[in-house]
């Protein structure tokens, strides 16, 4: 039976990379897929790894009817036997929506891939919908981890080092950025909490034992 699955981790876990595995065993077997992204560091129709492997993508641009995309391919004599989404978390509800109808009503796998929460450790909507609707959701294995060398379970937004808690929920950037630009760091849950980068660590700003003395 077909699918809507999510592949959920943190950042710097794998997903685009397993993404990309998938898409070469299936291609490679004479299956062809639609691949869709959106803001994926590489740029605008891309589907990239952290290893360099960089696939080209369709923009699964804001708006975008999934449903009505991949219903038009198969019209106009297109081959379609599975879908496949990158960066899944910035899509819109209603959007995954159309991504479990693709699985119900065309009867296609929809292998969608992305980071639950944000840096400020909420649900992003698309992440939250596909948890609602997915037949089957999948942590991936590969485990990020913290500057001390434990399980990153969370996503920081820095800049200049620095860990900050406001903003745009969306704000594209990587977590090899240069300091002083906006960047993002995986972190324990522990270290999220104290707001305890690795930049502030190496600094000496804080020891690992150490409350934090903001009451906030």
């Amino acid at each position: 039976m077909p699918e809507l699955v999510f592949f959920s981790g943190t950042m710097d876990c794998g997903k685009s990379t397993l993404a990309l595995q998938i898409e070469h065993n299936r291609s490679a077997r004479g299956l062809q897929g639609v691949i869709l992204s959106r803001d994926d560091r590489a740029g605008h129709g891309k589907l990239s790894s952290r290893l360099g492997l960089v696939r080209d993508a369709v923009e699964a641009a804001e708006g975008m009817d999934m449903y009505a995309y991949v219903v038009d391919l198969i019209t106009r004599g297109g081959r379609v036997d599975y879908v496949l989404v990158d960066e899944a978390q910035f899509l819109a509800p209603e959007q995954i929506d159309q991504l479990a109808r693709i699985v119900d009503d065309l009867e296609l796998d929809v292998f969608a891939f992305g980071i639950a929460t944000d840096f400020r450790t909420k649900l992003f909507p698309g992440s939250q919908r596909l948890i609602e609707l997915a037949d089957r959701i999948e942590v991936l294995q590969v485990e990020a981890l913290c500057w001390c060398g434990a399980r990153a379970t969370h996503n920081a937004r820095t800049v200049g080092g620095r860990m900050i808690v406001e903003g745009a929920q969306v704000v594209v950037g990587d977590v090899n950025q240069a300091a002083e630009e906006v960047g993002y760091e995986v972190l324990c849950r522990r270290h999220h909490r104290r707001r305890m980068t690795s930049a502030a660590a190496r600094a000496g700003a804080l020891s690992p034992d150490v409350l934090p003395v903001s009451p906030h």
